[in-house]
């Protein structure tokens, strides 16, 4: 069954590439103990020649799950904790960061609203990525990028009352936990996730280098048809947002020890999974993470799993009841939706029914 089994995830795979016109490379693991599956694949090519399994990946925001796992570890240490205000990471740096109807709510903003994306602020990334496309040399630091929203965005919702989606929530994640370490942001993912999990290939975009050279160069990742591998000012909108560059044997490697325990315990893991807000129909936001839990007609509950994705079409999963991993990436902004689509409809449909024979 597993050969079988392979074949038609491998078959689903290529097929996918091959026929869609916006999929220039496109790399997937699948990794099912259960039904005999260990799949690494990779399809199609980019300015460089042809697509390797091997490549390291830019993940966009599937690396918000890389910091809240990170600011889960700070918990646990007692070095900050989810009821904690931003006033006590910045003080009267952050002042006026939210305005809402004419009264000020910044303190009242906690590191789980942040978390879990219920602030109330706005989203820098979408104007700072309009402002980079402007200019591909343009550089922008992660305070640059929060005092850009604070002068030129409006709040949406008073602190805790509403869910919206925004990278300025995780920017300011990374700036905590720099606060908190006294470490740039790059070196507490070194220290609290890379090294201790061995995961040598893995970095931070264009702000660190892995322990190891990888066997193969950056996958290239597109903005529409364009290149934007080497444009250094994402380093800066992106931060602690989507920055990490990794495997697919180093994202396995890390997914296998968020869930066995490894990296945070099995009570912050539950909180990370219940902390949520409705992210839309049969799918909620935990602690970097989306929740599908499932919707009448739209999506099966048989589908249920966790895990991130990326504007990319970057898609990182673990089905619990089918103990599978499904990691991958499309390599092209804005693929986002068809990553989780590719994940659940062309792999785990794939699972589960060789789970029922």
């Amino acid at each position: 069954m597993s050969n079988s089994l392979t074949r038609k995830i491998e078959n689903g795979f290529y097929e996918y590439v091959q026929k869609s016109r916006k999929v220039r490379n496109a790399h997937l693991l699948v990794h099912a103990e259960r039904q005999g599956v260990s799949l690494k694949l990779a399809a199609g090519e980019d300015e460089s020649g042809e697509a390797s399994p091997d490549q390291p990946l830019y993940m966009a925001s599937v690396g918000k799950l890389f910091t809240a796992t990170v600011v889960g570890i700070l918990k646990e240490q007692g070095r900050l904790a989810y009821g904690d205000s931003l006033i006590r990471f910045f003080g009267d740096d952050v002042s006026t960061l939210h305005m809402y109807k004419g009264w000020e709510y910044t303190e009242d903003i906690t590191v789980r609203m942040l978390l879990n994306h219920t602030s109330g602020l706005y989203d820098v990334f979408p104007p700072m990525l309009k402002r980079l496309q402007k200019d591909s040399s343009a550089s922008f630091s992660p305070e640059e990028a929060i005092d850009f929203g604070r002068k030129n965005l409006k709040t949406v919702a008073v602190p805790g009352k509403k869910f919206h989606y925004a990278d300025t929530n995780y920017h300011l994640l990374g700036l905590i936990a720099e606060k908190v370490t006294g470490l740039p942001f790059h070196d507490v993912l070194r220290r609290h996730i890379f090294n201790p999990l061995g995961m040598d290939h893995s970095y931070f975009l264009h702000r660190s280098k892995p322990n190891d050279k990888p066997k193969d160069r950056l996958a290239d990742f597109y903005l529409g048809n364009e290149p934007y591998t080497e444009v250094e000012g994402l380093a800066g909108i992106d931060y602690a947002g989507g920055g990490v560059v990794a495997t697919l044997d180093d994202l396995l490697t890390f997914m296998k020890a968020l869930t066995g325990g490894r990296l945070v315990k099995e009570e912050t893991l539950d909180i990370m999974l219940t902390d949520t807000a409705r992210f839309g129909l049969g799918i909620d936001y935990g602690h970097g993470l989306m929740k599908i839990k499932g919707a009448p007609l739209i999506i099966p509950k048989t589908f249920a799993m966790w895990g991130g994705i990326g504007s990319t079409g970057a898609f990182m999963f673990y089905h619990p009841s089918l103990e599978a991993y499904i990691i991958g990436n499309l390599n092209r902004h804005p693929l986002g939706p068809r990553g989780v689509r590719f994940a659940m409809f062309r792999v785990v449909r794939h699972l589960l029914k060789a789970s029922r024979r």
